[in-house]
């Protein structure tokens, strides 16, 4: 296969160039032949590394050594000469040498896909070696914790539970509870990471937006506890919003693609519902935005308050086992009084529901009751937690924009019908 060689061959020496480019530039201001390696240099690199690869495929794997082991020496030897001239500790560039000889290599006898792909994300983490340093700079003790702790409870504490039900009628299911918690903990600390980065009134948007894909009622509690940390109170109550219109298009979602026709009757009030509170929040965070309000509150604390991230989520996976043992002891008929008492929790699960039964023959306006009954009460437990956690001023602004977008919802719903 001649042709898909020099196509390899190809790919290992643009895998060089690549690299080198960002060395080179990097290196612009350098003299000619006062650098170890620049563009021709790493391009020359993967196009070598390539050729070991084809000769160890043909000769075995000693071949590979021959090539690679004086390249690396050569390499290394040239590069510390440099160093020491200019008094230089790094070692970033020989790293990136025998990268690209190591990517050049595997493009030939490898998978040239990953090989490309992994060139272009080591070519980032080079280009942006002053972003990375900076956030390095500004990283704090408490924030670097966090990121640890969330980072254990989802890659060593969760592969360990039991992925099954447990309790009557398999209600409490201990993976689920703690991908729960972990859903909590990451809502909480991206809308910290991004008001850190972005600025109260900016970052409170942008971290609700992305925080109600999992759940609204965690980005309502993180908000209202912030909006005792600083002064923009209406950017916090109009980010809140921004994720109830995010929770109701979550739902459309859902049903849409389970059921169709469940979606065409819940499409007119959840989609208004939706669209006021979207605007609502934007509104707010708008007027809210002034110098002041972009500036990070100077009490704003550790990104994961994990006690209060534990007792929140073994409340809604309380609230979740009684919607479950509700359903298994009355079956269908028990979808409205299921709604009411998961939808304090979690809309989700009582939509999913519906939408299933529906796709199975179910009334669809009982169907359609239980989804708009669980987003009720879950916008009213929202309510609730806003006054009580976030004080009586969130709770108002909170709370007016949810019942405005609930009124819509309605004159939708009957409008439509």
């Amino acid at each position: 296969m001649p042709f898909e060689t020099f196509q390899r061959l190809g790919l290992a020496l643009a895998i060089g160039f690549l690299v080198g480019v960002e060395r080179g530039w990097q290196d612009r201001d350098v003299a000619e032949g006062g650098r170890t390696a620049g563009i021709r240099t790493y391009a020359l690199t993967g196009l070598l590394g390539g050729l070991a690869g084809l000769l160890s495929n043909a000769l075995g794997g000693w071949a590979f050594a021959a090539i690679g082991a004086p390249f690396a020496a050569a390499f290394i030897l040239s590069k510390q000469r440099e160093q020491a001239e200019d008094g230089d500790h790094s070692v970033t560039a020989v790293v990136a040498a025998l990268l690209v000889f190591a990517l050049g290599a595997y493009a030939v006898i490898g998978d040239g896909h990953v090989a490309a792909a992994t060139a272009v994300v080591a070519t980032a983490l080079l280009a942006f070696k002053g972003v990375l340093h900076g956030w390095l700079r500004q990283l704090t003790w408490p924030e670097l914790r966090s990121a640890l702790v969330l980072l254990a409870m989802s890659f060593v504490a969760l592969p360990l539970l039991p992925n099954r039900g447990f309790g009557p009628f398999g209600s409490v299911n201990p993976y689920e509870l703690w991908m729960l918690t972990i859903a909590m903990a990451g809502v909480s600390f991206v809308a910290y990471a991004a008001i850190r980065i972005f600025g109260t009134s900016r970052g409170a948007v942008l971290a609700s937006a992305a925080g109600a894909l999992v759940s609204s009622t965690v980005v309502t509690l993180y908000m209202a506890r912030l909006n005792r940390t600083g002064p923009a109170r209406t950017a916090y109550a109009g980010a809140a919003l921004i994720a109830g219109a995010v929770m109701a298009v979550r739902l459309c979602a859902i049903t849409a693609v389970i059921a169709p026709p469940l979606f065409a009757r819940l499409a007119a009030p959840l989609g208004a519902f939706a669209a006021v509170s979207a605007l609502a929040g934007l509104a707010m965070a708008r007027r809210a935005k002034s110098p002041e309000a972009n500036e990070i509150p100077a009490s704003m604390k550790s990104p994961l308050d994990l006690g209060l991230v534990f007792k929140f989520a073994f409340l809604l996976g309380a609230v979740l086992a009684a919607g479950r043992i509700l359903t298994a002891l009355f079956g269908p008929s028990a979808l409205l009084p299921v709604a009411a008492v998961a939808g304090v929790a979690d809309a989700d699960a009582v939509t999913l529901t519906a939408a299933r039964l529906a796709a199975q023959g179910t009334d669809l306006s009982l169907a359609a009751y239980a989804v708009l009954i669980a987003a009720g009460v879950d916008s009213l437990s929202k309510m609730t937690i806003a006054v009580v956690v976030g004080g009586p001023r969130f709770g108002a602004w909170f709370g007016g924009g949810t019942l405005v977008a609930a009124a819509a919802a309605g004159a939708a719903m009957y409008g439509f019908r």
